[in-house]
């Protein structure tokens, strides 16, 4: 065990190792992975950047702020466009080519850019996503395959991985631009216009560098592949570069000939297919609806739900969470083919239930504990009070959650200068906002003061720290070893559409189910679909770490459940070695 052990760290070393000498001796390879992988950063950016922009957008816009509906529709629509831009994108990279996919991708997305910052309303907001989520669905397909047929074999998967590390990097970079902007006039438009820079920087780019050689190939385009591929490798290395090539599209054509004939229900017919969709399918809908993309959309509205007020404040501590995610993903890459997939997925929803379980109880306490609302405060702000609290029949028993839930019209809770002793609930609006903070205290409209909020911030912290390494990541692993090599790009397809539909739900969806049954009903919510989840990897979801496809295959067709995770599987070949 321990020599295997340490050839796979010498291999890992050796791919780093080659990597970084490869890109010292020959940095045009290095400049076409880093270019396209700035569709990654984009993808990452806009995933980020929207959480922080949001709360400048519900100041500015009234309906916005008025609305949890129309806030969830600013978040989800480019989720919605990313969804088609997916679609469009796949047609695109086989009509007209790669780079050219890339370059429409940066041009959908420096024109939403520009919609957003100049949006007059909502409407053309939304407008400006739509065309966002066109742009970052292109390109969150096209980048990585740009990539990895633009790279050599020996260190693809060290440059394909970059772009995993700039989506990371790229919510991470949103947050920063976030507080840059927090007291520049515009904030939000700032935040969101920002992100049209490097869209134009990668657009430019692209227009200096060629096509993949592999489609050149596939088109016909012999000779303009062998003059890329001479750039890219040494002298030595391209008669059989160019010759693997040829044999490798020959196969995929062969493939996608037969793959032609595939339907739907010979999918769900031929059993090894069917319970790897099962397997895959479903990972990446738990991926969603274990809520991962509520914290990465809604993190600083989640903080000011735990009790911190002020924006900057929730975005300066949602940067932590953006932080850990970009960490935990270097996490995965160490640990997933030393611990397996299975049992990293197992870790990880472990850690994810014992996280939601603190922010469940975190807000239930916040909910349940809120200071009362005080007459005597509330009378220092004449004709401001909220007509609810002044109509109420018993206003002892008001405390800052009955404040805020008041809606004829919105109210808000202005804290006394020790926050956890009874405040004022107060009219919400810009007036009543202003004599609060000129008065040296606090002004609330999402959540209460509470003496829990900083464990709240635990909880988010653990909740991304386990969440990132293994359900962040495996299933996307898992879907690329669990299906025969024929049905694979239609199965990845159903498992990537699956995705992105349940992240459309979950983010239409979190704000309202915060408003209609509470912060901490919605977080229990996810626990079950968590536990849910941890049964379904127990059963439904083998280990693939290091089998062949066919060895996947006769495990799927045996239905060879393997509940001791924690045991060492024998390795096919020694099975092998034992029949004969």
């Amino acid at each position: 065990m321990e020599g295997g052990l340490h050839t796979e760290d010498q291999e890992d070393a050796s791919a780093f190792k080659d990597c970084f000498s490869l890109a010292w001796n020959n940095p045009y390879v290095l400049r076409l992975a880093f270019s396209a992988g700035i569709g990654g950063l984009l993808f990452g950016y806009d995933t980020g950047v929207i959480s922080g922009a949001l709360l400048y957008i519900r100041d500015d816009f009234k309906d916005v702020d008025h609305s949890t509906l129309l806030q969830e529709t600013i978040v989800s629509m480019a989720v919605a466009g990313a969804i088609i831009g997916a679609a469009i994108g796949g047609w695109l990279n086989d009509k007209l080519g790669r780079k050219s996919a890339i370059l429409f991708a940066d041009a959908l997305f420096f024109v939403g850019a520009v919609i957003m910052a100049a949006a007059p309303n909502s409407s053309c907001l939304i407008v400006g996503r739509v065309f966002v989520g066109l742009g970052v669905g292109m390109a969150s397909m096209t980048a990585p395959l740009y990539i990895s047929e633009a790279s050599p074999s020996k260190i693809r998967g060290a440059l394909v991985s970059t772009n995993g590390f700039l989506i990371t990097g790229g919510q991470f970079l949103s947050y920063l631009i976030n507080l840059a902007f927090t007291r520049a006039p515009g904030t939000w438009r700032w935040m969101l216009g920002v992100a049209g820079i490097p869209a134009l920087v990668q657009f430019i780019l692209m227009i200096f560098l060629p096509e993949s050689p592999r489609w050149l190939y596939r088109k016909g385009r012999e000779e303009e592949a062998k003059a890329i591929i001479q750039k890219i490798f040494p002298a030595d290395q391209v008669d059989q570069e160019i010759s693997d090539l040829k044999d490798s599209v020959e196969e995929e054509l062969h493939e996608k000939k037969v793959s032609e004939s595939i339907s739907l229900t010979k999918l769900f017919t031929t059993k090894t297919v069917r319970r790897g969709l099962i397997a895959g399918v479903g990972l990446q809908i738990f991926q969603q609806f274990v809520g991962i993309n509520t914290v990465m959309y809604y993190s600083p509205t989640i903080v000011q739900l735990a009790g911190f007020a002020s924006n900057q404040t929730a975005l300066l501590l949602s940067l932590v969470t953006a932080g850990l995610n970009a960490f935990g993903s270097i996490v995965s890459i160490y640990f997933i083919d030393r611990t397996g997939r299975k049992k990293l997925l197992i870790f990880s929803l472990c850690g994810v239930i014992l996280s939601l379980g603190v922010l469940s109880g975190v807000f239930y306490e916040t909910t349940h504990h809120s200071p009362l609302v005080s007459q005597l405060e509330t009378s220092h702000f004449s004709g401001l009070t909220c007509p609810d609290y002044r109509a109420a029949s018993s206003p002892l028993k008001w405390d800052c959650m009955m404040c805020l839930k008041a809606s004829s019209p919105d109210c808000g809770f202005c804290a006394a200068p020790d926050k956890l002793q009874p405040g004022a609930c107060l009219i919400s609006n810009d007036t009543t906002k202003a004599t609060c903070g000129n008065d040296h205290r606090q002004w609330y409209t999402r959540g209460c003061p509470s003496k829990y909020g900083w464990l709240a911030l635990i909880g988010l912290a653990l909740y991304i720290l386990f969440f990132s390494p293994g359900m962040g990541t495996v299933p996307w692993i898992v879907n690329s070893e669990i299906y025969p090599l024929r049905f694979r790009g239609t199965c990845g397809g159903i498992a990537a559409t699956a995705n992105w539909i349940s992240n459309l739900i979950v983010a239409q969806s979190f704000l309202s189910l915060t408003r209609a049954i509470g912060t901490a009903w919605t977080f229990s919510i996810f626990g079950i679909v968590s536990v849910v989840a941890l049964v379904f990897v127990l059963i439904c979801v083998p280990e693939t770490k290091g089998l062949p496809i066919e060895e996947v295959e006769r495990m799927l067709e045996r239905r060879a459940l393997h509940f001791r995770f924690w045991e060492k599987e024998t390795e096919p070949t020694e099975k092998k070695n034992q029949v004969v």
